[in-house]
C-alpha cells in the first residue's frame, strides 16, 4: 500500500490497482491551522482517521472538528478538505477504495440491501465517526485493524480487509445507523458545482499565469464576489489554493534528479524562480533543493 508523509490525494490517482481498488496513505503535518489536505474530490469513498491533533474537517459545505482516535467518511464526489488545529503536530490515515471492491458477482441480497444503496448514497455510513458509542468504537476498531493490514502488507490482505468493510457494513446495519444523503439542498449543490468548477478550471491550467477573474468567469462572478465564495467555501484564497496546488505538484518533479529547479518552476506555473522558492519554503518548510536532497537521501536508504 502507497505511503507518504506529505501528499494529498490526487483526484486522477488509481488507488490500489484494478484488481484491489483500495489505498492507505500516511500523512503527517506539524503545523497548526494551515490545510492538512487541500480541498479536492474523487469518485472514489474514503476514511479519514485522525492519528495525532485535532482537524477541521469539511466535506462539502459542512465544517466540524475531528479529534485524535476519531474518523470521517467522504462518499465519492464530495468535496473536502481539513485544517489542523491547536498547537500540537497533526497526523492521520486515509483510507481510500473504489465501492465497486464490495460488489457482488451477482445481484444477490448483500448487493441489493447494502451495497448498491451504499453506491447510491442512501444507505451509507456516518459521517463523524466518534468514540461516544459502542458501534462507534466498533467501527474505528475496524479501520485501526485495516490501518495495520495495509501498513503490514501480510499475505491475503485483501480478503481481510474487505472483510472489514463488510463487517462495518454489518455494523451499522444491526444498530440502523445508515444515513441518507441523497436529498442536498438546491443551494448547497450549487455552492459546490460552483467551487468544483474553480478548482477544475485552476488544475487544469496551473502550469500556466491565471488571472483571478479568469476564474471567475467561469462560473461565473465578479472577482471580488468569486474571491468571497471562494475563501467561505475552503478557507483559503485563490491564490493560496493554486499556490499549494502547484507546489505538490512541483515536489513531484523535484523527485527527478535531471530536472533543474528553475525548469520545475516553470513547469507548474511561476514565473520566477525566487518567488517559487518563497512559496515553497513557507509551504514545505524547507527549500526546493532541500526537499530534493532530503527525498533523494530516504530513497536510498529504502532497502
Amino acid at each position: 500500500m502507497d505511503q507518504t508523509t506529505r501528499h494529498s490525494l490526487k483526484e486522477d490517482r488509481l488507488h490500489g490497482d484494478n484488481m484491489f481498488p483500495l489505498a492507505a496513505y500516511w500523512i503527517e503535518h506539524p503545523e497548526a491551522g494551515i490545510p492538512v489536505l487541500d480541498c479536492h474530490w474523487h469518485a472514489e469513498a474514503e476514511f479519514f482517521c485522525v492519528l495525532e491533533g485535532e482537524v477541521l474537517f469539511q466535506v462539502d459545505t459542512e465544517y466540524f472538528p475531528v479529534r485524535a482516535g476519531e474518523a470521517v467518511f467522504i462518499d465519492g464526489g464530495d468535496i473536502h478538505a481539513g485544517h489542523a488545529l491547536g498547537e500540537t503536530a497533526c497526523s492521520f490515515c486515509a483510507v481510500v477504495f473504489d465501492t465497486h471492491l464490495l460488489a457482488s458477482a451477482s445481484f444477490d441480497a448483500v448487493q441489493e440491501r447494502f451495497i448498491s444503496p451504499l453506491q447510491d448514497k442512501k444507505r451509507t455510513f456516518p459521517r463523524h465517526i466518534t468514540q461516544n458509542t459502542e458501534w462507534e468504537r466498533s467501527l474505528l476498531h475496524h479501520l485501526k485493524s485495516i490501518m495495520s493490514i495495509c501498513e503490514s502488507e501480510p499475505s491475503g490482505l485483501e480478503i481481510a480487509v474487505k472483510g472489514h468493510l463488510y463487517l462495518m457494513l454489518h455494523e451499522i446495519a444491526t444498530k440502523d445507523r445508515y444515513c441518507n444523503r441523497t436529498e442536498t439542498s438546491i443551494a448547497d449543490s450549487t455552492k459546490i458545482d460552483r467551487l468544483k468548477t474553480a478548482i477544475e478550471y485552476m488544475q487544469h491550467n496551473f502550469h500556466r499565469p491565471i488571472r483571478i477573474a479568469e476564474i471567475a468567469e467561469q462560473i461565473p462572478m465578479s472577482e471580488g464576489q468569486f474571491c468571497r465564495f471562494f475563501k467561505t467555501m475552503t478557507r483559503q484564497t485563490p491564490i493560496e489554493y493554486l499556490n499549494a496546488y502547484r507546489i505538490r505538484q512541483a515536489t513531484e518533479l523535484l523527485l527527478k534528479a535531471e530536472l533543474k529547479i528553475s525548469a520545475v518552476a516553470l513547469d507548474v506555473g511561476f514565473d520566477h524562480i525566487s518567488y517559487f522558492v518563497k512559496v515553497f519554503r513557507k509551504t514545505m518548510k524547507c527549500t526546493p533543493s532541500q526537499f530534493r536532497k532530503k527525498q533523494l537521501e530516504a530513497s536510498e536508504r529504502r532497502p
